[in-house]
């Protein structure tokens, strides 16, 4: 499972231009899912969120988790985190999840994410969406459950 981690000012996400999901301070995640993943991948990128250091604390050092903030968090499925860009012009996307199971291990990260108490909201899985965020730092990180070791 990958996922992009940007720390944001706010985010909204829209399809048809209906406001889908929509945060304050908090975290923007694009949440890819690989054909090889399972639950395990999901716990995994989902705690490592959770707990990331990111936000400042009082002295202005990432010291601070999304939980320590009281953040929010604004998941959007994203299965072009696994497009493979090294041969030809057209990425190649056959590292990605079927379609099922995409949704299934999407939809159990999500679960995750509102256990822990945090406010969650999300795009709509397969829908074209547009997104909008203002990245605070700006803070862009890059998660892979696959490179954990």
């Amino acid at each position: 499972m990958r996922a992009v981690v940007q720390r944001v000012s706010y985010g909204r996400v829209l399809v048809d231009g209906e406001i889908t999901g929509r945060i304050g301070h908090g975290l923007m995640v694009l949440l890819g899912v690989g054909k090889e993943d399972n639950e395990a991948d999901a716990d995994y990128i989902a705690d490592k969120i959770i707990k990331l250091r990111i936000f400042p604390d009082r002295e202005g050092k990432m010291n601070l988790s999304l939980l320590d903030v009281n953040g929010e968090i604004l998941i959007v499925s994203q299965f072009t985190l696994f497009g493979d860009c090294r041969k030809g012009r057209r990425p190649s996307y056959s590292e990605s999840a079927d379609l099922l199971r995409a949704e299934e291990l999407y939809r159990y990260a999500i679960g995750i994410f509102e256990k822990s108490g945090l406010t969650v909201e999300t795009g709509v899985f397969q829908a074209m969406m547009d997104v909008e965020i203002c990245n605070k730092g700006p803070v862009t990180l890059l998660l892979d459950s696959k490179k954990q070791f």
